[in-house]
């Protein structure tokens, strides 16, 4: 009986001790597995980063290829220069010249090219509002000073009755021309014409000068046929003029005019923060493109500058009066209950 007993433990005991054994590796067998699915997803995750990150590396060293349509000078000029630093960048720039001022906006809004290099400000504002298109800038580049050049003649001071002054006949070329003769007395424009000026406007013109109106690149071409010529910077350039050398009168590099006509990169809307645009803005705003433009055009081209300086006082005047305002608006708000405290006091 004893025996019997004791063999029923033993039996028992060994099945405990294997049901023991079955739960422990399955437990171990479990923890393992799970330890697996939680290291997968993470280390899939790490190789899904690392090869987007070889990927955007691969892109970024790749580039691409920019498309910009340009004035031959200085524009293209410039933009051959800036070529060669982009290239090390991984970027190809393609360069059209253009010798009018309406393919070039027209190419940019139908996504042909990527941006145009030509234009100022006011010309592209005007293009949009008349030709119905969606251009913005993207960059603010150079400057180039307006002026009067020689044409029979080599002095303002023989200007005389009659005479003839070639002038760009689009509008904002034109008024800029027209400001420009205005200030050296030639003639004198109606208060307010200003950047929309046009022959119209004109009220005083003691020599009865007579304004020829042309096309901006057929100026340069009649320098012979007219007293003098009023030229855009590049069509300067590319008579063989330059401002310091024969230009008569010419805009001073400190005046309004730098700012309103600065020369820039212009993109269709909602294309001025791609990567292939700012690339471009960058390496045409660099040390390297600047030291460029300073040594060929002999300050006939101005590299433009932000004035970070003038922004902040802007800045800084407006903070002071919206605080006066605001203490105003205290002072008149304690007037205005002092007055209703009296006036329920009257009553």
């Amino acid at each position: 009986m004893k025996k019997k007993i004791v063999s029923a433990l033993m039996v028992a005991a060994m099945v405990v001790t294997a049901f023991a054994g079955c739960g422990s590796s399955t437990e171990e067998s479990t923890d393992t597995s799970a330890a697996t699915k939680e290291e997968t997803p993470v280390a899939a995750t790490e190789e899904s980063v690392s090869a987007e990150n070889t990927e955007s590396t691969d892109t970024a060293a790749e580039g691409g290829t920019i498309k910009v349509a340009a004035s031959a000078t200085p524009h293209a000029e410039i933009l051959e220069e800036a070529k060669k630093i982009l290239a090390d960048e991984g970027w190809d720039l393609e360069i059209k010249i253009f010798d009018d001022y309406v393919m070039p906006n027209e190419v940019v809004e139908s996504g042909e090219f990527d941006a145009n290099y030509f234009q100022h400000v006011p010309y592209l504002e005007q293009f949009n509002e008349e030709k119905g298109t969606h251009l913005v800038v993207a960059g603010k580049i150079h400057y180039e000073p307006f002026g009067i050049y020689p044409g029979t003649k080599k002095d303002l001071k023989d200007i005389a009755k009659g005479d003839k002054i070639a002038v760009p006949n689009d509008t904002t070329n034109e008024a800029r021309a027209l400001l420009l003769l205005q200030d050296n007395g030639i003639i004198k424009l109606k208060d307010g014409a200003g950047i929309k000026a046009t022959v119209n406007d004109i009220e005083e013109n003691p020599n009865n000068i007579e304004i020829v109106e042309l096309e901006a690149a057929q100026v340069p071409r009649v320098v012979n046929e007219v007293a003098y010529v009023v030229l855009n910077g590049n069509y300067a350039l590319e008579a063989n003029y330059t401002v310091k050398k024969d230009a008569l009168a010419y805009e001073k590099s400190d005046s309004e005019a730098a700012k309103t006509y600065v020369n820039v990169i212009a993109v269709k809307e909602g294309n001025e923060d791609s990567d292939a645009i700012k690339a471009l803005v960058k390496v045409l705003k660099s040390d390297d493109i600047k030291k460029f433009i300073d040594e060929k055009y002999d300050g006939a081209v101005i590299p433009f500058e932000e004035n970070s300086d003038a922004e902040e006082a802007d800045t800084e005047d407006a903070d002071d009066a919206d605080s006066k305002d605001a203490d105003n608006a205290d002072d008149t708000a304690e007037e205005n209950a002092d007055t209703t405290d009296t006036a329920e006091d009257a009553e």
